[in-house]
């Protein structure tokens, strides 16, 4: 249950990016201060504020944060703030793509390093299966992993319009779908 209120919890500012975004562009003026609001920009301006707190909620209520959030949260700092800086959408469209084959890479990198794959950390202590299913099943987890990247990419460049609703409901989806096979594939 806590778990998936974290999980919860980390798309709340990814639906606010897409809300923001779908927005027509708007000058608003707060005292003597005037910004633009809507459009690809504010809504990844607000992106990388929403996730400062969501990550700084966490990292206070836990004490620390998972590995991936950091990577997560590092990449998303990366790109967010080089799309604001040289006002390029395409440096952001790459960030879906390049954090997930991140994650491939460090679960097939758990594969070789350390006594336990990534897999078996996140749900070992949960379920018990032989070595050779949690193998399998981390390196289905790569596979996803590059799918939902390599998805992510083609949708950004081939159908511009779509590809915010696509990082939005589609990789989620694909995301879920596997998480589905996983218990089916555990049980």
């Amino acid at each position: 249950r806590k778990k998936a209120m974290k999980q919860l919890l980390e798309y709340i500012p990814l639906i606010f990016f897409l809300i923001i975004y779908k927005l027509d562009e708007r000058l608003v003026e707060i005292g003597p201060f005037v910004f633009t609001f809507g459009g690809i920009f504010s809504a990844t301006a607000f992106l990388m504020v929403g996730y400062i707190f969501v990550f700084g909620y966490m990292w206070k209520s836990q004490g620390s944060l998972t590995r991936m959030q950091w990577v997560l949260f590092g990449a998303m700092l990366l790109f967010c703030s080089f799309t604001l800086i040289f006002r390029s959408e395409t440096i952001l469209k790459w960030k879906a793509p390049v954090a997930n084959w991140i994650m491939a890479a460090v679960f097939l990198g758990s594969q070789f390093i350390g006594k336990q794959n990534m897999t078996k950390i996140m749900f070992g202590q949960i379920v018990t299966m032989p070595d050779q299913r949690w193998n399998r099943l981390n390196m289905a987890w790569v596979l996803v992993f590059l799918i939902v990247g390599t998805s992510n990419l083609f949708v950004a460049f081939t159908f511009p319009d779509y590809w915010v609703d696509f990082k939005v409901f589609g990789s989620m989806g694909m995301v879920l779908l596997a998480m589905i096979g996983q218990i089916f594939y555990i049980y």
